[in-house]
């Protein structure tokens, strides 16, 4: 079971999955430091070994250099963390999380008909 992780991991982990699900410490560093981030070397390892502990990335040598790779594709752990949404909040329904997302106009016309068309669709394809 893939465990939640904290915003500054999800930060990572997100720079991991936009390179392809593998990078080295090197590049996290030039990702963070082009997108403004004064993190620390100390603080990335922890949160990389942190990651690591929790089952979504491994670590491979390469020469003295790691590379990280992750073990959960992006799509997998939105899905795995949506799961855990409905059943903490909604009691396992989704159709709660939906009317919430109507009501509070989190969900535009626009985005209304793309599902419609996407249900459409999956129900031809089963």
């Amino acid at each position: 079971m893939v465990q939640q992780v904290s915003d500054a991991e999800l930060e990572l982990m997100r720079i991991i999955w936009a390179k392809g699900g593998r990078v080295l410490y090197a590049q996290i560093m030039d990702e963070l430091a082009a997108a403004g981030s004064r993190w620390q070397k100390n603080t990335v390892i922890t949160l990389l070994s942190r990651l690591v502990e929790k089952g979504l990335l491994k670590t491979n040598k390469i020469g003295r250099r790691n590379e990280y790779a992750a073990l959960v594709t992006e799509a997998d752990y939105q899905a795995l963390q949506t799961e855990k949404l409905i059943k903490k909040f909604y009691g396992g329904n989704a159709k709660g999380l939906v009317s919430t997302l109507i009501q509070r106009d989190m969900l535009t016309a626009e985005d209304y008909e793309e599902l419609r068309q996407f249900w459409e669709e999956d129900n031809k394809s089963r």
